[in-house]
């Protein structure tokens, strides 16, 4: 409850700093659009510190495609010890087609390194279709489906494996100056549905300028079948501030 408490409290001081609407930046449609953030994140866990986070995001929207490029990593010690080392990169391009354009083709990489999980990698190939339920100026809701392939080495073991992806996303912005956004991903192993990964992720991103923004969220990763003597789940609440350009 303390956690969650905390957790609430942060997401709602980040949403009140939109009192005064801003002007957003005029940015042509086809150009990429940049954002890079550091601050800081409270996990719990496999690891429980405060610890440094750093963030990269890359997008750009042109005719009938859509591409997302990004990365993160987080680090920490405790009393001169190593307590916490992950990374994070992925890359998804959607190729829009039907009616309004609201259907589409998705192809998405995915790889992650979890060092206080004792992942030494995990890397997720997933192409599928999509569709977005709401797609207007301010909020848009969108569903994915497809097959996937999962290869990880947790602890000594190296395993692949066939799953099924379902995943959506959600995002509304309240104003010019206020962003909230949601994500949700399910990955089960087609052979064994007991074994499964659960990635989710809910925040909010507050404009200070033109070119900086309040970023606060969360990041929660549940593993089934975790690596020997490490916790199925993890969470981190990440308060950053970001550069866009």
């Amino acid at each position: 409850m303390k956690v969650t408490r905390t957790i609430l409290s942060c997401l709602a001081a980040a949403a009140s700093v939109a009192i005064l609407p801003v002007q957003a930046a005029d940015q042509p449609t086809g150009l990429w659009e940049h954002s890079i953030g550091l601050g800081f994140a409270l996990t719990k866990g496999n690891s429980d510190t405060l610890l440094v986070n750093a963030n990269w995001l890359s997008a750009r929207k042109w005719d009938k495609n859509e591409l997302r490029i990004g990365a993160d990593a987080n680090y920490g010690e405790n009393d001169g010890e190593k307590n916490a080392q992950s990374a994070h990169a992925f890359g998804q391009y959607n190729r829009l087609f039907g009616q309004q354009d609201r259907f589409f083709g998705y192809f998405r990489v995915d790889g992650y390194h979890d060092d206080i999980a004792d992942i030494e990698y995990r890397v997720v190939v997933s192409p599928g279709i999509g569709y977005y339920f709401i797609k207007n100026a301010k909020t848009t809701f969108s569903g994915e489906f497809g097959p996937g392939w999962v290869f990880e080495k947790k602890g000594d073991h190296s395993d692949d494996y066939f799953t099924v992806r379902f995943a959506e996303r959600f995002e509304h912005k309240f104003n010019e100056r206020v962003r909230l956004w949601q994500s949700l991903e399910y990955l089960p192993q087609v052979e064994d549905w007991e074994n499964f990964i659960l990635n989710a992720e809910i925040g909010v991103d507050s404009s200070l300028s033109k070119a900086l923004s309040l970023r606060v969220f969360v990041q929660d990763t549940y593993t089934s079948d975790p690596a020997p003597g490490r916790d199925e789940n993890d969470v981190k609440l990440v308060t950053a501030l970001l550069y866009k350009f």
